[in-house]
Formats: structure tokens, C-alpha cells, sequence
């Protein structure tokens, strides 16, 4: 990771921390309103080198069902606001391949070198397969590939503000515009 890509990360988290501050308050409270629970979910995840770590979400399910709350946060993508945290901590940093638990890698079959390239990035808070929804386990992969290969300032300027719209306007409308774009063209797996 570059200085400059540490940087972007640091500034870009702690900025989102402090514009998102009342929003994870109300969503803090709404959790605890819902079922007097804890308003964090923390789970381990594979970073760098497959390196575990703990990552921060807000807690959406109760007795394995999605809560009222946890729809929202969910359909918004609001659920991932504490992982600004696990960027200052590097874990994790604002663009990379989905963050995935041990048991995720097994399932999808990642375990094998094809694969290992995943885990010469952080993980990130949002990335280009997160944001386009691929329908299958090998066009993930592809997908994380392609914006190794591609990984830039301006290509994680658009994932990010891409990212925004989501808060806003949910992800299945996001996704649809991401399917349609130049930017899914531009980073789309060639076969």
C-alpha cells in the first residue's frame, strides 16, 4: 500500500466518521430502541495475507432474523459505517475485495493460489464487486481481479462516490446502475 493510498484511507475514514457521527448515533439508538441489544456486531474476517482481524458492523439480526432496523441498514449499505474504524486501525481500507470470514474462503473455494492475489490488498469498505453484485462466486473473483489489475485514484474515487449512492438510494438501484455503466465496462473480467 502507498503512502498516498494510506493517506486517502486515513483522511477519507476519519472524515466519514465525523460527517457520519449523527447518523451512527440515531442508528445506535434505533438499534437499541428495537431490542435494548448492542448497537455493534463484531465478527473475524481475512485482511492482508490472510491475516485475521475484527471487523465492526452495525448488528442487523437478532435470534439469526433481520431485524426492522437491520433491513435498512442493510438495503443502504448503513450497516458498514463502523468499518471507518477498521480503516484507522489498517485492516481494512476504503476500496478492496469484500472482507471474508475463513469459513466464506472455504465455501467459495478460494483457498487454492488461484485466489491468493485477493489477499495483496486490504480489504475494503466498498469495492467494485460489492457494488456491482456479481451472481456468482467465479464473476466475484473475476470482478476483484480486474480492479487489482486496474486499481487507481480515480477508479476508487468512483466506487466511493458510487458507495454514497447507495446510502441514499439502496443498493438494487445502485447496482443497476453499475451493470449499465462505463465503469463496469471498463473493469468488466474479459473471458
Amino acid at each position: 500500500m502507498s503512502m498516498t493510498t494510506r493517506w486517502f484511507d486515513v483522511a477519507g475514514a476519519t472524515g466519514g466518521l465525523v460527517f457520519f457521527s449523527p447518523v451512527m448515533a440515531a442508528i445506535a439508538a434505533a438499534i437499541w430502541w428495537e431490542d435494548r441489544g448492542p448497537a455493534l456486531f463484531r465478527q473475524q474476517r481475512l485482511g492482508l495475507g490472510r491475516c485475521p482481524f475484527e471487523i465492526l458492523k452495525f448488528r442487523s439480526m437478532r435470534d439469526n432474523r433481520v431485524t426492522r432496523v437491520g433491513r435498512v441498514l442493510r438495503a443502504t449499505g448503513l450497516d458498514e459505517l463502523p468499518q471507518f474504524i477498521n480503516i484507522l486501525c489498517g485492516d481494512m481500507s476504503a476500496v478492496g475485495p469484500r472482507p471474508l470470514t475463513a469459513d466464506d474462503v472455504t465455501r467459495l473455494g478460494w483457498t487454492t493460489a488461484g485466489a491468493d492475489f485477493r489477499w495483496t490488498r486490504r480489504p475494503g469498505l466498498t469495492g467494485l464487486a460489492q457494488l456491482a453484485g456479481p451472481d456468482s462466486a467465479a464473476a466475484s473473483l473475476a470482478l476483484d481481479r480486474r480492479y487489482i489489475e486496474r486499481q487507481s485514484l480515480w477508479l476508487d474515487v468512483n466506487l466511493i462516490a458510487l458507495s454514497f449512492a447507495v446510502n441514499v438510494c439502496g443498493k438494487a438501484r445502485v447496482r443497476a446502475l453499475v451493470a449499465g455503466s462505463r465503469l463496469a465496462a471498463d473493469v468488466r473480467p474479459r473471458d
